[in-house]
């Protein structure tokens, strides 16, 4: 900002003392003209810097040299027309034809140069890796806990961006008189300094905030589009609502759905059924990562360790759910009997 700062003052003060040495004193009026032509090329020089930030350094660096070329080519275009008898004679004709010819070869070669720079391939220069998106934690996520040991494995990396907004409401999580909330914040803060003691991982917190934005997943939403990254969120709300404006989304839940076991119809496992069902006659059980299983036939066995055979396996926003029915009691060949629960 003091830099940019710098460059308008710089551009209109500039602009003003040019038309202050070129017009006399009767044409006063030009001198503030050129205090706002030296501003509006300030302004124009900065909205150009901020398009040229969005191309990576491998695209400019093809473009500029190609814009080189392409102004050679022009230079030796245009000496060689100067032996042309029709041209020799008019003068006046030949720095138009250099307009010409500068302007459309280097044209060409600036956009030749930054669209083909990919296939160019000296000692390595068109293998230079692409800079991996950001990607910005919400509250959810953070407390939630799992993206810590997903990043502990090595399968996230780079930058993980933490918004002020975002720290801002987990501490205000963090001192709740809610024991329950105030628990979840303090355990949201210890995850994120976690995370940053990680190899691999940077943390950063970002001080980019929308006033005019209510809502902090409105203002994450507006922060990934601002700065074309990802969220990593288990919110389904979130997700759904920046999926609709084009924002790309991981999702923590629909990760751990992708990497439960894959169960088939009439495959036998082994389960306790630990309470009733919501239909009369049905068990509930669970396998260690949550999954819950529905067993028909098994409202009587609470507490036992059955044998059940998968039907059918239904796959929910909420998660995954299996559907089986009783096969037998583990290990134990005779009838169960009510007595034996425990």
């Amino acid at each position: 900002m003091i830099v940019r700062i710098l460059l308008i003052g710089a551009c209109s003060i500039s602009g003003f003392f040019i038309a202050y040495l070129t017009y006399p004193p009767d044409k006063w009026w030009t001198w503030p003209i050129g205090f706002v032509v030296g501003l509006v090329i300030a302004f124009f020089v900065i909205k150009v810097e901020q398009d040229i930030r969005k191309f990576s350094l491998r695209i400019i660096l093809g473009g500029v040299a190609g814009m080189i070329v392409g102004l050679i080519i022009a230079f030796l275009l245009a000496y060689g027309l100067n032996f042309v008898s029709n041209i020799k004679q008019n003068q006046e004709v030949v720095p138009w034809i250099y307009a010409l010819l500068t302007g459309i070869m280097g044209y060409l070669g600036l956009v030749l140069g930054s669209k083909k720079t990919e296939e160019l391939n000296i000692f390595g220069f068109g293998q230079t890796k692409e800079p991996d998106e950001a990607k910005i934690l919400d509250t959810s996520v953070i407390i939630d806990g799992r993206i810590a040991d997903v990043c502990e494995t090595g399968f996230v990396e780079g930058t993980l961006i933490v918004p002020r907004f975002v720290l801002d409401e987990l501490q205000y999580i963090a001192d709740s008189s809610d024991a329950l909330k105030r628990s979840r914040g303090r355990r949201g803060l210890d995850i994120l300094g976690r995370m940053q003691k990680m190899a691999g991982i940077v943390v950063e917190v970002g001080d980019q905030d929308f006033p005019k934005v209510k809502g902090v997943d409105a203002k994450l939403v507006a922060l990934a589009r601002k700065i074309n990254a990802k969220i990593i969120t288990n919110d389904f709300n979130l997700n759904k609502v920046a999926e609709l404006q084009g924002i790309k989304i991981l999702n923590v839940n629909e990760l751990a759905n992708a990497l439960k076991p894959v169960v088939l119809p009439g495959e036998t496992m082994t389960v306790k059924i630990v309470k009733e069902g919501k239909e009369p006659g049905q068990g509930v059980a669970y396998l260690d990562d949550g999954t819950m299983i529905i067993v028909d036939h098994a409202q009587k066995y609470q507490g036992a360790i059955v044998d059940v055979t998968v039907t059918s396996v239904l796959q929910t926003t909420a998660g995954r759910m299996i559907f089986s029915e009783m096969k037998a009691l583990a290990g134990d060949k005779k009838p169960f009997s009510l007595s034996a629960r425990s």
